[in-house]
């Protein structure tokens, strides 16, 4: 099977099993998202391009985390994303220490470790903000293990969906939001996520 192929199926199943678990779960979620199941984030190693040294996820465990999938020259959801996440950082006071916003790249290309320094001052983004990235052999695996359709559409749009994957401290999936998600929805599953986070 070709790679293109292969991840085309790996996002149609991962999508499969993201459907299956919201179908199963039918109790009332206690967070403003759709709730996952609780199932192992998948792992992966990416460049953090602000420090320029590889970022395990599984090295975050015992933070929440927060994982999206940006590019630094998007018009839109990807902005709009950061500026969730710095909100967020703002309303979570000293308890953003306990919470980690980490970005992996949908564009191998033109996300360097120049621009997204850049894209990183525009959004007033702090500490435990991670930006990953890699080349497209790389990603394709990551976007895959997600569900994420990343296309070049043009030199620099890329079509890509705004899934916010949170984690808790174990380093499950618990909540799934978007871009347009409200951000006291967004500071509301972040600080039910902490509840659970020994200090």
């Amino acid at each position: 099977m070709d790679p293109g192929r292969r991840l085309v199926v790996a996002v149609a199943r991962r999508l499969l099993l993201g459907a299956a678990l919201v179908v199963a779960c039918s109790r009332p979620a206690p967070l403003g998202g759709t709730e996952l199941g609780a199932q192992p984030a998948p792992e992966f190693t990416l460049t953090d391009a602000l420090t320029n040294k590889p970022l395990a996820l599984s090295s975050l465990r015992g933070s929440v985390v927060a994982l999206a999938f940006l590019y630094t020259h998007c018009p839109d959801t990807c902005p709009l994303t950061a500026e969730h996440f710095r909100e967020a950082q703002r309303a979570l006071g000293p308890d953003a220490a306990r919470v980690h916003f980490v970005a992996v790249s949908v564009d191998p290309v033109n996300d360097t470790l120049e621009s997204v320094r850049a894209f990183t001052a525009d959004h007033r983004l702090s500490a435990n903000w991670h930006y990953l990235i890699g080349d497209r052999s790389q990603l394709e695996i990551v976007w895959a293990l997600y569900g994420i359709g990343a296309f070049v559409n043009g030199t620099v749009l890329v079509s890509h969906n705004d899934a916010i994957y949170l984690l808790d401290a174990q380093g499950r999936e618990r909540v799934l939001v978007h871009a347009d998600t409200a951000q006291d929805d967004l500071d509301n599953d972040l600080r039910l996520l902490l509840r659970e986070t020994p200090k």
